[in-house]
């Protein structure tokens, strides 16, 4: 992989954490329901989709810092 596309990777990794946390947030409201399993399982769920946040954001600190250790030009990575 280049710089170029490592950087707009750590750029997607960095808009999908905070996807992430909306659409935890979003799947906690929306699935809900009246019963008290619908709404268990509308936490637990919610939760789940709210956990993959720390590992995107991980992943865009991770992959910025590899992007910026090499600033002597574009060059390929295996």
């Amino acid at each position: 992989m280049k710089i170029t596309q490592i950087k707009q990777l750590s750029g997607l990794c960095f808009i999908l954490g905070f996807a992430s946390i909306a659409g935890s947030i979003a799947i906690w409201v929306m699935t809900g329901g009246q019963q008290p399993e619908s709404q268990a399982h509308a936490e637990r769920f919610g939760i789940f989709v709210g956990l993959w946040a720390p590992t995107f954001l991980i992943l865009s600190n991770r992959l910025a810092r590899f992007a910026e250790e090499d600033k002597g030009g574009p060059r390929e990575v295996r």
